[in-house]
């Protein structure tokens, strides 16, 4: 732990606002929130007034954005606009020279978010992405586990994330739109997911796809989607993505290697071994695949802003710096690529 605390500034107080605070109060002792920006000092005072019970002592409002990026006092900003409100900030703070952890997704298409990369890389800062299914345990024992009982190569996948939205939550203004969000269900909710798939899988060299809004919502970009993968090696893979699930189900990806398959569902992980043993490891938690799309644990939260307040403190790369978040990213191009042209495609990542 450092010896003085680290200051951070908050912008964007949304819907994921509170679970930022609970993360940051639950990490007082060594990163301390002491200013919040919000699209009018109004939201702001109000989000302090709802957040500031659990926190040591009361942030600041600040009045611009000018205001937290000419402060030395801040070791770094979260940034948790909607993803249209990113590029102007990104700049600003890069040319301050202030290290960001932005929430996902990047920017709302691929080659913006690469730009946004480009920026802060020119600019010399950290950009760090809140991907925190990368730090559950369960996730990290899985990764464990596949390097050390080496089950054999991949031969297929399953992804699947079967959430349920009900329709008010698009109802907010912009919500599900490609002006502010860049898209729906893939950007929006199983990037998660599928960022943390590919840390598992062999790259993907070829997918086909179809992507449809359903009846159970009036939005404009797209509720359901559906793919076919094929990896490097020869594994194929199927992903299923919807928010017209009802009542919302786990997220899930399975794995089938040679030797053993294993489900990694949330903080579960179920084993199971060609010889006929099998284990399981953990309980499934909640993750937000219902109605209530806050309906999970700070816990992720707070251990993504830890390790990148200790990546900056050590030098070393954050568990999601912006670059690595390509991939999902990519990945997502490619099926909405691909379900326009009704033709297989290949997810390209930037340089």
């Amino acid at each position: 732990m450092p010896d003085n605390p680290v200051n951070v500034a908050l912008i964007g107080t949304g819907m994921v606002g509170a679970t930022y605070a609970a993360a940051l109060a639950d990490l007082a002792d060594s990163i301390r929130l002491t200013r919040v920006l919000a699209r009018s000092p109004g939201s702001a005072e109000r989000f302090i007034n709802a957040q500031a019970g659990p926190l040591p002592f009361r942030p600041d409002a600040a009045a611009s954005l000018t205001e937290i990026a000419e402060d030395p006092g801040i070791g770094f900003v979260i940034l948790a606009t909607p993803p249209d409100q990113r590029q102007e900030i990104v700049e600003a703070l890069a040319a301050a020279g202030k290290p960001i952890l932005m929430e996902k997704p990047i920017e709302r298409t691929l080659a913006a978010a690469a730009r946004l990369c480009q920026i802060t890389e020119s600019a010399g800062i950290p950009l760090g992405i809140v991907l925190q299914h990368r730090v559950r345990p369960s996730a990290r024992h899985l990764a464990a586990w596949i390097a050390d009982e080496t089950p054999g190569p991949l031969r297929a996948a399953e992804i699947s994330v079967p959430w349920w939205r009900p329709q008010s939550y698009y109802d907010t203004p912009g919500r599900g739109t490609y002006a502010r969000d860049g898209g729906g269900v893939l950007l929006t909710q199983a990037i998660h997911t599928l960022d943390l798939a590919l840390t598992f899988t062999p790259p993907i060299t070829s997918l086909t796809a179809m992507t449809a809004t359903t009846g159970f919502h009036d939005m404009e970009a797209e509720d359901f989607v559906t793919a076919g993968l094929t990896f490097e090696g020869g594994a194929v893979g199927t992903l299923f993505a919807t928010t017209a699930a009802f009542p919302g189900r786990t997220e899930e990806i399975r794995l089938h290697y040679r030797d053993a398959s294993v489900a990694l569902r949330a903080a579960e992980i179920e084993i199971n071994r060609q010889d006929g043993s099998s284990e399981t490891i953990g309980t499934v938690a909640s993750s937000g695949a219902g109605a209530d799309p806050m309906a999970f644990t700070s816990d992720w939260h707070r251990d993504v802003i830890a390790d990148f307040a200790a990546a900056l403190r050590k030098g070393h790369s954050p568990v999601a710096p912006a670059r690595s978040a390509l991939a999902a990213h990519a990945l997502i191009d490619a099926i909405e690529r691909a379900a326009r042209s009704g033709a297989p495609t290949q997810p390209e990542i930037p340089e």
